[in-house]
Parts: structure tokens; sequence; C-alpha cells
């Protein structure tokens, strides 16, 4: 998968690229005039809901480039940093926020876009913050108790509402052209000259049937990982796309011959995995295979990534994930892990042979089963141990 900016640039260019960013997105605030206090307090007024407009729209845009580009598979949406939510912490906090607003006239982003450009009052907010901000860390022990009461996690809303990512999209979308339409309604009435009366009901119509068709192709976006993962366990999928395959025998002599043009990816459970593994595998289970974590190891062009599940039907399932990721070089274990153990680890001579290449066999077996049985005991300690998923870096307003 396509990370937008995590793999492409180091962590010292993503601060400049964030500075970068930031004056733009401030240039864009003092544009929109909301370096003023009266535009933004002109929202709890009813004369003036630029704020509630430009607020609306960027949560709409956001959202749709999120679950479109995440279909796409151009952003692993496990990167994006969720805050934790502490209710009463929210609460108080969203109260504390909302009078500031409307006394001060300013939010955190926009007092500091005042202050840039010489407001006096903008200037008096950002101090203010800045003491409040002083006092929390003075006596945080005071606080300490409600700012970590009633923890929820890293909740969505959509989870919590147990919907569709697609269906609380629309839903977003279509409130937020009904509250266009209203607003548009009271700011013409309180304010005949607002900025509303220069709205186009034409165009604004036009755009408000193309929101809720967007909202609509967004509930039937399916998300990147969901579909890939839906496509290879269907059935007419498996059918008719195949995957290369190793033997038993093949992978015990690469094994024991240490050949470095091979990685063993093992998808079953991180239990099953300590118990009893191969030398040099990795710990990947299916539904990781996709996340950012792997993609180096996955992505080595020039070795065969073996996928090793506890049956062939599942490893086949994994290396076929893995091509529609866009990995090459992918194989799967003939018979999987439990054939691997029959065949070679728990191997019993037969007692009639036959051929020449029945007698080659049952040699190479025998001394393979013996040789890897000490490799796997004394590696049993060593074992590679599964990669730590990555921490979502954290940030936001």
């Amino acid at each position: 998968m396509f990370p937008l900016v995590p793999n492409l640039i180091s962590d010292e260019l993503n601060l400049i690229v964030a500075l970068l960013i930031g004056i733009v997105f401030g240039f864009i605030l003092e544009q929109a005039g909301f370096s003023s206090s009266r535009k933004l307090a002109g929202l709890f007024y009813g004369y003036d809901f630029t704020v509630l407009r430009v607020f609306f729209t960027a949560g709409v845009t956001a959202m749709s480039g999120v679950i479109i580009f995440g279909s796409l598979g151009w952003l692993d949406t496990d990167f994006i940093y969720i805050n934790p939510t502490y209710l009463q912490a929210a609460i108080l906090g969203g109260v504390i926020m909302g009078l500031g607003f409307i006394i001060g006239g300013y939010c955190p982003g926009t007092s500091v876009t005042g202050m840039a450009i010489g407001k006096i009052d903008a200037m008096f907010f950002v101090g203010g913050g800045l003491l409040g901000v002083l006092l929390y860390g003075e006596l945080y022990p005071w606080f300490e108790k409600i700012s970590n009461a009633d923890f929820l996690g890293n909740i969505r809303i959509f989870h919590t509402l147990g919907i569709s990512q697609g269906v609380f999209a629309f839903l977003l979308i279509t409130v937020a052209v009904i509250a266009f339409a209203v607003t548009t309604k009271i700011e013409r009435k309180i304010n005949p000259s607002g900025p509303a009366s220069t709205f186009n009901p034409r165009y604004h119509r036009f755009a408000g049937a193309a929101l809720i068709t967007l909202g609509v192709f967004l509930i039937f976006l399916p998300e990147y990982k969901q579909r890939l993962m839906e496509r290879v366990s269907n059935e007419e999928f498996l059918r008719t796309h195949s995957v290369r395959y190793i033997s038993s025998d093949e992978l015990a002599f690469r094994i024991l011959d240490n050949d470095p043009r091979i990685q063993l990816i093992d998808v079953r459970d991180q239990k099953e995995f300590e118990t009893l593994s191969l030398p040099g595998s990795v710990n990947i289970p299916f539904e990781q295979i996709l996340q950012k974590e792997f993609s180096e190891i996955l992505g080595q062009r020039h070795k065969r990534k073996i996928f090793i599940a506890t049956d062939e039907a599942n490893g086949i399932k994994a290396a076929l994930l893995a091509q529609e990721a866009g990995y090459n070089n992918v194989y799967a274990l003939k018979g999987g892990f439990r054939e691997f153990t029959s065949s070679i680890l728990q191997y019993k001579q037969p007692t009639h042979l036959e051929t020449q290449d029945e007698i080659d066999t049952d040699r190479f077996r025998a001394k393979a089963s013996v040789t890897l049985s000490t490799l796997i005991q004394e590696r049993k300690a060593a074992i590679t141990k599964p990669i730590k998923l990555v921490k979502k870096v954290s940030g936001g307003c």
C-alpha cells in the first residue's frame, strides 16, 4: 500500500513539511476572514455562518478524502492517530472551549492567525491560553482524576453507533447540506447584507445534490483491506487465480542449505508459532499481512516469500492476499505446515522402498527430520519475535 508521507520522507523533513503546511493553513484562515473575532462570533449571533460552513466543508472534504484514498490503498488508515476519549474531560473541555470561543471570539488556531497580523485581542487570547496551559500543568494533580476518568479508548463514532463508515459519511454529509441551507436562510433574514446575500441559489442546489451523491457513493465504497480480504476468501476467485507452490522437501532442503533467497512467512496465530515454527520464519498473522510494518519484509523482490499456514488452503489465501497487495515472488507451502510436520519433522521410514528415487527421498527426509528438529530446539529461545506494530504518530488540533 502506498503511504502519502511515511516511508517517503525523513522525520526531519516531515517537520519542515508540517511547518510549510501550517504557514499555508494560517494564510488561508486569514484570507477567509478568520483573523476577525467579529466574524467568528457571528456564528453564535446568527449574522455570519462562515465558520460553520468552513468547518463542515473541511470535515466533509477530509473525511471523503480519507475514505476514498483508504479504499484505493493510497492511505493506510491504521496509521491515523485517534485521540483517546476520556468522557468527563471531553465534556468539561468542550464547555470551557465553547465559553472561550463565545467570550474571546477565537479558537486556538484562529487566535494565532489574528496575533500574526497584529490583532491585540488575539494577542490577549493567546496569552490567556498559554497561561491556562501553564496553570493546568502546575495544578495537574488536582485535575488528574477528572482528566483520566471514564476512558473510552480510541473510539470512532461510526463504530460506537454500530454503522459502517460509509453510512456515517452519508449522514454527516446530509447534515452538512441541511445546515448550509438552514443557516443561509437565517443569515439572510438577520443580516441581509451578509456573506449569504452573494450566494447563487442555483449553484448551491447543484453543489448540495453533488454532495449527497458523493455520500451515496461512499456508502458502497469498501475499505481497501476489507475488499482484498473478501476477494481472496471468495471461492470463485480462488478457483480462477493460482499461486506458485513449494514442496515440503524443497523447503526443508533450502532451510538446511541456509538459502538466503527465501523468507518464510508463518501466518498462523502467535501461540501456534511460538509452540513450533521453522528456523528463520517470521510470524505475520493473516489479518496483519496488509499492515505497513511488514511492507519491508514482504517487499523484498529478490527473495521468495513462502507463506506457511496450518493447511494449504489458508496458505494459498495468504499468498494471494500478498499478491493482490502488490507483492511479488510469492509462494505457498504445498500441504501446509501440517504436511511438512508429518512428512519431514515427524518422518517415519516406510517398510518397503523400491525405486532409487524413494531411497534418496527416504535418506533425505530422515536426515532432515533430525537436523531440523535440532535447529528448532536450538533457536526456540531466539525465535523471531512478531514485529511490534508501529505506534501511531499523535497530533491534531
